[in-house]
């Protein structure tokens, strides 16, 4: 049985952090999905490195090109879509036998609109539409401006990928977001089972913010701090974890699931290794648990099949990862302020991703149409 497999039969699934044409054409995806792949999840990142750094696409943009299309996102939209559209064709029987809990295919709303509520809504609302298949996530980032956007997508009977998730505190907030979008979309009269929704946790990127400032202040002496390097992530992780184990396991969500609410699992995410001193697979051994999913880029899939032991770890050692946060916070790092400047950064980040992404594709253009 594959490491995949096995981590599914605990109760997590794992996805794939990646998505590529060629991947589709070669049937690399489809045996992933034999051997135990759950799902896939895209990004503007994942998408610039996959169409601006791959010849795949060219024939693709040449015939776009021919077609009269020249604008980049048009072009981006037109290939973007139709990888979403095939991949969620790969994953729908698996989705299907799983009676929509798996075989899932995220793709991000546009970054530029992550601080404007209606756009964001209007946007993914179109995604939906366009690419029209049930097991596509629309993806919206967990800002002040998107978390009503999911609240009404979920209203709306949208599956939705709840994005760059850094903070507890924000967490509890994309719960009751997800909550009331239900609630919403079941006085509507809508299917309950048909809804689907996880909330992507960003682990690794904490440890590289925390960890920088506690070398800065073992490097002036603070030698006692060096046993906290490479604790923050996976405690923040784990209390995530115990929060959502208190919002859907509690009697108050025991109406939602009875009448078929699937509920919003969390989704760890960034979970590639950024510190060689760290093990290859500190995001995915100490996070294993019912009810999770873990999405890994290529080089963490391997990885995780290299594992020897792999058995539930989430719900181990809560108390002691509230006493790390909590030693954090008394000396003097405050992570309110680290994982909101993640937040910042991870927006900021997947603008420029995207437009290195139409800078590429005008670049392409320019190439085929000569």
């Amino acid at each position: 049985m594959s490491n995949f497999r096995k981590l599914a039969d605990l109760g997590q699934a794992i996805w794939c952090d990646y998505i590529q044409r060629g991947m589709i054409d070669s049937g690399e995806l489809q045996a992933l999905i034999d051997e135990g792949v759950l799902g896939i999840t895209s990004n503007p990142t994942i998408f610039q490195k996959a169409i601006g750094e791959s010849a795949d696409y060219d024939e693709a943009v040449a015939s776009l090109v021919a077609g009269g299309t020249r604008d980049a996102s048009a072009i981006y939209e037109a290939l973007a879509f139709e990888d979403i559209r095939r991949t969620a064709d790969c994953f729908r029987p698996l989705y299907d036998r799983t009676d929509r809990r798996d075989g899932f295919v995220s793709i991000e709303v546009e970054p530029a609109l992550a601080h404007d509520t209606d756009a964001t809504v209007a946007r993914a609302r179109r995604i939906v539409r366009t690419i029209d298949r049930p097991n596509v996530m629309v993806k919206v980032p967990a800002t002040d401006a998107g978390l009503p956007a999911v609240e009404t997508l979920i209203g709306d009977g949208i599956n939705v990928n709840v994005t760059l998730i850094f903070s507890v505190d924000v967490y509890r907030q994309v719960i009751e977001a997800f909550l009331g979008g239900v609630r919403k979309h079941l006085e509507r009269g809508g299917d309950a089972a048909s809804v689907a929704s996880v909330a992507s946790f960003f682990v690794s990127r904490l440890d590289t913010a925390v960890d920088a400032l506690l070398e800065k202040r073992i490097a002036d002496g603070q030698t006692h701090l060096r046993d906290l390097l490479g604790q923050a992530a996976v405690a923040n992780a784990k209390v995530a974890y115990d929060l959502y184990r208190q919002k859907f396991h509690a009697e108050a969500f025991a109406e939602l699931r009875e009448r078929g609410v699937h509920p919003q699992r969390p989704l760890w995410a960034s979970t590639s290794t950024k510190n060689p001193a760290y093990r290859e697979t500190i995001y995915v051994d100490t996070l294993i648990g019912p009810d999770t999913v873990n999405t890994a880029p290529p080089a963490t899939l391997e990885a995780i099949r290299r594992m020897k032991e792999i058995r539930a770890s989430v719900a181990e050692g809560v108390d002691g990862a509230r006493r790390a946060l909590a030693r954090l916070e008394a000396e003097g790092i405050r992570m309110a302020e680290v994982t909101e400047r993640l937040r910042v950064e991870g927006v900021r980040a997947f603008a420029d991703s995207f437009d290195r992404l139409l800078a590429d594709i005008r670049a392409k253009t320019e190439t085929v149409g000569a």
